[in-house]
């Protein structure tokens, strides 16, 4: 009870009125400050996204696993890191089909916002390039550069179209049906790009159907492309106030004093990289190859094999990585094998000329692309078939001159061996020859010191003769 004097009373007594108003005011207040805390967490996060800067991810050379493997964790991490967007600068002349949609399906379903900027001035966004600027957010630039020739490239070497044949009539033939499909699939997959991205879908179709290659200046004028920039600070000054439309909607970015941080593939990917340059791949498979066959031929040491067993299983999980014509291994595996053969079963030549043919078709037909920087070396595969040719000659060589030589063990390089007579009665003793002491018989009686010539065995039992000026 509170006194009435002094202006308090029990709540219970309080106007119903007044109770009410307290009530609706109490919780007014609780929104009001609910909403106040949530504006304000949602502004932090949103200066904590520009704060973070930009990632700045880089691509030069051809696009393969590596790179694919590259671009996908970087646009993972960039996104964890809360960055405002992704900076991909580009310089490749193309790479692997496979590869290039892996990157274009990732740009599309990244929130975070993804430019693509052909630079420094003098690069190129080629043939598989030219799908990731179509599909970035935002494609840019550097003057002096250029983009297109995205026309694919058959599986086994060439462009899909062939030279045309003209008829009777002189007019050219139509390409064929499979050059055909592969056209349509590449010029309707970059158009879809051009649509979503609101950029020159005509042109697109050119750079697929005729090969078709512009500047940067010609494409900005064209709308292939959004912005040409100097350098990395002119872009992010020209990015600056740009809506762009994500996954997650529209957004604007705010690019004016944001730093770019670098980065750098791990090494996973440097490793891959690495394994993955066809050339190296074929290496580490003939180190397998002939460091698994060295450890049969002479076991016991353990290093040739094991180390063949590595090399081997790398070589074949690159191969797995990369566009291989199977009949091109196989070729390689028999030739390899038949050269071997050569060595341990002589059919004068034949064997070894048949394994190195095999050998040297296997390999250029090892690769089933002509995608830039996915073709093993002709002077590199030359040198390996030299280099092979010439151990198998060594080899043979080898045995030729071995089989030329006296026999240097068992009961063959006994007989005219001469030695000298230990101790002798009779017609029995001991000599010794080579430096080892033999049980020996003579039809004539010896004496200590006496050369004498085997000229027969029985068992273990030498057959001796005097020799020298001692001949009685």
């Amino acid at each position: 009870m509170f006194r009435i004097r002094s202006g308090f009373f029990p709540l219970s007594q309080m106007p119903r009125e007044s109770r009410a108003v307290r009530l609706r005011t109490g919780i007014l207040a609780v929104l009001a400050t609910s909403f106040l805390l949530i504006f304000c967490m949602g502004s932090s996060q949103a200066q904590d996204v520009t704060l973070s800067g930009a990632a700045l991810v880089s691509v030069d050379g051809p696009i393969g696993p590596s790179t694919s493997a590259y671009i996908v964790r970087s646009l993972e991490q960039a996104l964890t890191d809360r960055r405002a967007l992704v900076v991909l600068t580009i310089d490749t002349p193309g790479g692997l089909d496979s590869s290039t949609r892996e990157i274009v399906q990732a740009i599309l379903a990244s929130p975070v916002p993804v430019v693509a900027y052909v630079s420094p001035s003098g690069a190129r966004a080629a043939s598989a390039g030219t799908y990731v600027l179509y599909a970035s957010h935002v494609a840019a630039m550097a003057p002096a550069t250029n983009v297109g020739a995205a026309t694919p490239i058959q599986i086994g070497g060439g462009s899909v179209f062939p030279s045309p044949e003209k008829d009777e009539d002189g007019e050219a033939d139509a390409p064929p049906a499979a050059a055909e499909k592969a056209i349509s699939d590449s010029i309707a997959y970059l158009r879809s790009l051009a649509e979503l991205r609101g950029r020159n879908a005509d042109w697109a179709e050119a750079s697929v159907r005729e090969a078709a290659s512009v500047s940067a200046t010609e494409a900005l004028e064209t709308g292939v492309i959004d912005i040409i920039a100097a350098d990395t600070s002119d872009l992010m000054r020209q990015l600056d106030g740009r809506t762009v439309e994500t996954v997650h909607g529209r957004s604007v970015l705010n690019t004016a004093a944001i730093p770019l941080i670098a980065y750098e593939p791990d090494w996973r990917t440097r490793i891959l990289a690495v394994i993955t340059n066809p050339n190296v791949a074929y290496i580490l498979l003939l180190i397998g190859v002939y460091g698994l066959l060295l450890e049969f031929y002479s076991p016991g040491t353990f290093i040739a094999g094991i180390t063949g067993a590595i090399c081997l299983f790398l070589g074949l999980y690159a191969l797995n990585l990369l566009p291989v014509n199977y009949a091109g291994f196989a070729l390689v595996g028999l030739g390899v094998v038949l050269m071997v053969a050569e060595a341990f079963a002589p059919s004068f030549g034949a064997l070894g000329i048949g394994g190195a043919a095999a050998f040297v078709a296997g390999s250029l037909m090892l690769m089933e692309t002509d995608a830039p920087g996915f073709q093993i070396s002709r002077v590199f595969i030359g040198s390996i078939a030299t280099l092979t040719s010439g151990l198998f000659l060594f080899v043979m060589w080898m045995l030729l001159r071995a089989r030329r030589r006296r026999v240097a063990t068992g009961m063959e390089e006994m007989i005219a061996s001469h030695g000298e007579v230990i101790d002798w009665s009779g017609t029995s003793g001991h000599v010794r020859i080579h430096g080892e002491v033999w049980l020996a018989s003579a039809a004539l009686p010896l004496r200590p010191g006496q050369q004498v010539e085997v000229h027969a065995m029985d068992g273990l039992r030498l057959k001796v003769i005097p020799i020298g000026k001692d001949t009685q």
